[in-house]
């Protein structure tokens, strides 16, 4: 039996879907409440509360990014792209990129990397999401991240895909390897960035078995014996905000790959998966807050 909350969610995600097929409409407040069934101020309570965002600034982001998008992959003037991005003129098209991104749009084409992009899918025909998705729901963004070098420590691991996976012990022991060590540096574990990054470039071919690496995102200069140097490449990556306990990333990841992609424009690539904690991470608790960041490539 859905609950009064799933009905809610399942309303949502009809309006999310709507926007995303008629985003080169003009779409009212007054028009998506009448989509959802709500009064306009219940709506809008709602859909903030589902989703991070106000109406008005969903679809501006959205809007944005297609912009972003099209500066990138297409040849086509930059009024031209404003006009068919819903702006009535090249000033507040600029005025407004500016706000989102912090360039103008001459300087992002001219940069041609992706970054900041709130990405949109149509979720007609997708499940449910899962719960840790549900707040906010659909925030997952497209950033362009440079080569970068970090420290830490590392150990061969099969992943959830694995025909033996060990995913589940192995991650957290070597985890627990490095805070040591990081105790026994003195340095303050609660103050660090923590890094995870998964080097998948050949996991296919060794059976779902590939390196995981405990780090600390930040190199700290004099580190104590053990740790080793990573180098990362650059890579484009979609972004995925995950809040509560890590137990239930496992859910997300796959109605991620499963799902989401499918319907992006991009696809995955084998390359270094991340997983960053920063200082909102608190392990085990509801409030938790990680991102998980997943390479690709658009179609």
């Amino acid at each position: 039996m859905q609950t009064s909350s799933d009905q809610r969610l399942t309303r949502i995600e009809r309006v999310l879907s709507y926007i995303h097929c008629h985003l080169d409409d003009a779409l009212s407040v007054e028009n998506l409440a009448a989509q959802s069934c709500w009064s306009r101020w219940q709506f809008q309570r709602v859909f903030t509360a589902a989703t991070g965002f106000t109406v008005a600034q969903y679809i501006r982001q959205l809007r944005l990014s297609r912009a972003a998008e099209m500066l990138i992959s297409t040849p086509q003037r930059q009024l031209d792209i404003a006009l068919s991005c819903g702006f009535e003129t090249e000033i507040s098209f600029s005025r407004s990129f500016r706000q989102m991104f912090g360039c103008a749009p001459g300087t992002y084409r001219q940069r041609g990397k992706r970054s900041g992009m709130l990405a949109s899918i149509n979720l007609q025909d997708a499940p449910r999401l899962p719960p840790a998705m549900h707040k906010p729901m659909l925030s997952i963004r497209v950033e362009n991240r440079p080569a970068f070098e970090t420290v830490g420590i590392s150990a061969p691991v099969s992943g959830l895909f694995a025909d033996s996976p060990d995913f589940a012990t192995s991650v957290p022991a070597l985890w627990g390897e490095l805070l040591g060590r990081a105790r026994a540096a003195q340095l303050d574990s609660s103050s660090l960035a923590l890094l995870g990054v998964l080097d998948l470039t050949h996991a296919e071919a060794n059976q779902g078995r590939f390196p995981y690496w405990a780090c600390l995102e930040s190199g700290v200069s004099g580190i104590a014996d053990g740790f080793r140097v990573l180098q990362v490449p650059a890579q484009e990556y979609a972004v995925i905000p995950y809040h509560g306990p890590l137990e239930g990333l496992q859910n997300v990841l796959e109605w991620f790959i499963r799902h989401w992609l499918p319907e992006s424009g991009y696809r995955g690539v084998n390359g270094f998966d991340l997983e960053i904690y920063d200082q909102r991470f608190r392990a085990g608790q509801v409030e938790s807050y990680m991102e998980y960041w997943v390479p690709i490539k658009p179609r």
